[in-house]
């Protein structure tokens, strides 16, 4: 097996909705030699959206009742606040400056929201179907060279009781996103029972060292040299909260101070 791997960070222009980011990868992957057969291309999945026109312009957004609400008990700007309740599937809490919601499956602040990187006075929304994109990119890149590669979109996230950021991917066409380790034994014979590598979220970590969060203008990065993951899969598979090591225990913590109440 292959222990070793290139990251090639891929720097553009400032991007425009209505850009072709397909085209724009083949061109600028000039910096790297050019596509090779079996790359792996992780996306910013704020460069994607704003390619894509998910763009939004907070003086154009009128608040609801509700987003007043929540600006005045979290402190978040108003407009900002029904942006974030516009894209998100619920509102499950806050913390100053954030509203926490839940928006395809996952748990967000401010529902993966960017304003950095936006135009002044705007702010950027998640893609809207980020799997779809990866696969249009995909297909186009297929097309138009004859090269396969596997596509992965990435965000910026912070886990529980952490600091700072990392890559996940939201995101993903012609690869494994997650690898079953399950049944395999360890140094000492033991069989493994819940181990599941994330792939995808570890290759966007690894591309997020060479694109930057400020302004460095890499909005995309070539990891070559890990095409044993390359497959005709799409997406990545998710969890239910209630299954979730962390959302789990607050839905029991919360359930128990509710009971507590009555």
């Amino acid at each position: 097996m292959v222990s070793s791997f290139q990251v090639f960070g891929i720097k553009t222009g400032l991007l425009k909705p209505g850009d072709n980011f397909a085209e724009i990868l083949i061109d600028e992957a000039k910096q790297a030699g050019g596509l090779l057969d079996g790359d792996i291309i992780v996306i910013a999945e704020s460069a994607l959206a704003t390619a894509e026109g998910a763009v939004v312009r907070l003086k154009d957004v009128i608040p609801s009742k509700e987003a007043l609400e929540y600006s005045k008990k979290y402190g978040i700007e108003e407009r900002l606040a029904e942006v974030v309740i516009q894209e998100s599937d619920s509102i499950v809490g806050g913390i100053p400056g954030f509203l926490l919601s839940m928006k395809n499956g996952t748990l967000l602040p401010n529902a993966g929201i960017d304003g950095s990187n936006a135009p002044p006075g705007a702010v950027v929304t998640l893609p809207k179907d980020p799997d779809k994109s990866a696969r249009k990119i995909h297909d186009e890149i297929l097309l138009k060279t004859g090269i396969n590669t596997g596509i992965i979109v990435a965000d910026s996230r912070t886990h529980a009781m952490r600091l700072g950021c990392s890559g996940v991917a939201i995101g993903c066409y012609g690869m494994t996103a997650v690898t079953d380790e399950r049944g395999k034994t360890d140094l000492f014979g033991r069989e493994l029972e819940v181990t599941q590598l994330a792939i995808a979220d570890s290759i966007a970590s690894a591309a997020e060292l060479t694109m930057g969060e400020a302004n460095e203008c890499t909005p995309a990065a070539i990891v070559r040299g890990l095409s044993r993951y390359l497959s005709d899969e799409s997406g990545i598979e998710g969890i239910e909260p209630s299954k979730c090591l962390f959302m789990g225990v607050a839905m029991k913590a919360d359930l128990s101070f509710m009971k507590n109440q009555l």
